[in-house]
């Protein structure tokens, strides 16, 4: 029987959108940089759909050592977070939504770790009562590219705050990410401190703070970002918190960590 060291990490990765789950492969190809990252990492990718009712999702969720929210094309509904909706603003898939706030509230209730990105950065400021900028290109001031033009992503640097979590994974202060998003956090939500921003100011990073357990959101795309050191190394660091959890777990420890 294979130790809690050996037994493979499993990471539930969300469909990016209940429209895409229902096409099949031929239309959620991007879910596949997810899978290919984890894998890469040492984990077992496990996707989760949004069609899954309620008691199951959570059964599903008992199953899982941590999570990935992905990216979308939907935008977080923005009456979560209080605001009227913006022309720009594209419509919430309420599917998502649902399940994502079931992975949130099992992930921070069990103390399971949880790399957000793009969208899932967005949804999670949401969930922890945070609120966002709705189109980053009509806001006052002047502001970088940083949504896609035909598929291709822009890039810039984030500067990351001292002593954070991404701080010490980073190879240097100001790395160089892609960019794909129109939206951003605009106040942080409960227990969630901004750890990087664009040169522009607009916040490109934030981390849970409410205990100890590993809850990294990032505004870009590290499954995208093929061969380079630090996006490998947030799926890595995201495997070995699970990891961490796991051998606690086994050895009787409380469940949050």
């Amino acid at each position: 029987m294979a130790s809690a060291n050996q037994q493979s990490v499993r990471i539930g990765v969300p469909f990016r959108t209940l429209e895409e789950e229902r096409a099949g492969a031929a239309k959620s190809k991007k879910i596949d940089f997810y899978y290919r990252a984890l894998r890469e990492a040492g984990a077992e990718p496990v996707p989760v759909s949004l069609a899954i009712p309620g008691g199951k999702l959570l059964e599903l969720c008992s199953s899982l050592d941590g999570f990935v929210l992905t990216g979308s094309p939907s935008d977080v509904d923005p009456a979560r977070y209080g605001a009227g909706r913006d022309p720009e603003t594209h419509d919430p898939d309420p599917a998502r939504e649902s399940a994502d706030r079931t992975l949130l509230d099992h992930a921070i209730g069990g103390g399971k770790p949880v790399l957000a990105i793009c969208y899932g950065t967005q949804h999670l400021n949401v969930h922890l009562g945070g609120t966002l900028v709705q189109n980053i290109s009509t806001e006052p001031g002047t502001h970088l590219q940083h949504e896609d033009k035909d598929g291709v992503h822009p890039e810039h640097l984030v500067r990351i705050e001292p002593g954070s979590r991404l701080a010490g994974l980073a190879p240097v202060a100001e790395p160089r990410v892609n960019s794909s998003h129109h939206q951003s956090v605009r106040e942080a939500g409960r227990n969630l401190r901004v750890t990087a921003h664009a040169p522009d100011g607009v916040i490109e990073a934030v981390e849970w703070t409410g205990d100890s357990n590993w809850i990294v959101g990032v505004q870009w795309h590290p499954e995208r970002m093929e061969g380079d050191s630090f996006a490998a190394t947030l799926f890595r660091e995201l495997v070995a918190a699970a990891r961490r959890k796991t051998v606690r777990t086994a050895m009787g420890a409380p469940a949050r960590p």
